[in-house]
């Protein structure tokens, strides 16, 4: 069997580096001051994605993103039925 625990490891870092970004892209913002901040996001239950966003270009990419977790989300359900 495959050793997987790498994939932890690298989830972890993924998680750690947004973090980062996130209070960078924080940080950044409070230092030059001012600007228009939008937001968007997906929760995802099951295969079925719930969007929503503060303007229609963040609604736009949050959609695209949700779209990718569904295609995502029934291609690993399917590969797993077919037990690969």
């Amino acid at each position: 069997m495959a050793d997987w625990g790498w994939l932890v490891v690298a989830g972890f870092l993924l998680i750690f580096l947004g973090v980062v970004l996130v209070f960078l892209g924080v940080f950044a913002s409070a230092v030059q001051g001012g600007g228009r901040v939008e937001g968007g996001g997906v929760v995802v239950i099951g295969p079925i994605p719930i969007v929503f966003g503060s303007s229609e270009k963040m609604f736009l990419i949050s959609a695209a993103i949700g779209l990718l977790f569904m295609i995502l989300a029934i291609a690993l359900a399917l590969l797993a039925r077919r037990g690969i």
